[in-house]
């Protein structure tokens, strides 16, 4: 084997090493956030039952039901003056998905870009929606969902109109039953 063939190879080698090295990095990145995927995921799974909060417009109420032997949450909301509205939860690989049915008609997507242990906050942005002829459309395109104290739930919906932010929501819950 000549110099330049032995460089060569060599140079292939260190490229290899250098990708699994990134490869390892990555995979090591992912197994962390996967396992704060599934525990924001257990966390919601934890809802299931009836739950009530005051509003702007009145008794709120949601209720959660596990659906499809227990792999997805599904939300329903009802608030005064308002068509009932029906979010699903549910995993994506390692991604932590809602879908939020709006009674404006469209199909938000929404990801889980955080979970707090320490605050029991998940935080969920927009991803794409189907139904939706423009991103200008209006849209629920944020939600924040707390875990407080025992039997108490925090929710914070923010709607967008044009592009920008246009109202929130923001609910809390406690459980009825």
């Amino acid at each position: 084997m000549n110099r330049n063939s032995r460089i060569t190879l060599m140079a292939g080698t260190l490229a290899i090493a250098i990708c699994m090295g990134f490869a390892g990095t990555a995979w090591a990145q992912a197994s962390k956030d996967s396992a704060g995927v599934v525990q924001a995921f257990d966390k919601l799974k934890t809802l299931a039952g009836r739950w009530e909060a005051t509003s702007e417009k009145g008794k709120a109420t949601t209720t959660f039901q596990l659906v499809s032997g227990g792999t997805a949450p599904l939300e329903r909301t009802d608030m005064p003056g308002e068509k009932e509205m029906i979010s699903v939860y549910h995993l994506d690989g390692n991604r932590l998905i809602l879908t939020h049915y709006c009674e404006v008609g469209n199909q938000p997507r929404m990801q889980a870009t955080s979970f707090d242990p320490k605050t029991n906050e998940i935080d969920f942005n927009f991803l794409d929606a189907t139904n939706m002829p423009s991103q200008d459309a209006g849209h629920m395109h944020h939600v924040i969902i707390k875990f407080n104290a025992a039997g108490e739930l925090a929710e914070s919906w923010t709607f967008h109109q044009g592009g920008k932010p246009g109202f929130t929501v923001p609910l809390l819950y406690h459980r009825v039953n």
